[in-house]
C-alpha cells in the first residue's frame, strides 16, 4: 500500500479509507518509538466508538500505550494475526500490522485528518 493513500492522526494512527469502512493502524513513526511490540489487544467487534475512544492497547518492552480512534464508527473487524504475532505491527506496519477495520459514520472526519506530507512535517517537529 502506498502511504500517501493514508491518513493519520497526531496521536499515531493510519487510516485507509475502503469505500464505507476504514482501516486503522499504527504509524511506522509511532512503532519505530515504541521498540518490539510484544502484546496487543482490541476493542470488541460491534462496539461503537468515536474519536478518542480507545480501540486497543500495545504493548512495547518499553510502555504501554492505548490506541485512539481519530474517527466515530462500529468495529467491524479486528486483525487476529496480531494478537498472535505482534511484530507483524513492527515488520509490516502499513500492510499485515493493521489493527482494527471500523464502519464509518462520518467521512468528513477521515478528510480532516492529516495527509502523508502533513504528518512527516507534523513528527520532525
Amino acid at each position: 500500500m502506498e502511504e500517501s493513500q493514508l491518513k493519520f492522526s497526531e496521536d499515531h494512527i493510519w487510516v485507509l479509507e475502503m469505500g464505507e469502512t476504514a482501516r486503522l493502524g499504527l504509524s511506522e513513526y509511532a512503532q519505530e518509538q515504541l521498540g518490539e511490540i510484544i502484546s496487543v489487544t482490541h476493542s470488541e467487534k460491534g462496539r461503537f466508538i468515536e474519536p478518542g475512544d480507545t480501540i486497543g492497547e500495545l504493548e512495547s518492552q518499553k510502555t504501554v500505550v492505548e490506541i485512539l480512534s481519530p474517527i466515530t464508527g462500529t468495529v467491524k473487524a479486528v486483525n487476529e494475526n496480531v494478537v498472535e504475532d505482534p511484530s507483524l505491527i513492527n515488520v509490516d506496519p502499513y500492510g499485515k500490522g493493521w489493527l482494527v477495520e471500523i464502519e464509518v459514520n462520518d467521512p468528513e472526519e477521515i478528510e480532516r485528518l492529516l495527509n502523508h506530507e502533513e504528518y512527516e512535517t507534523f513528527v520532525e517537529d
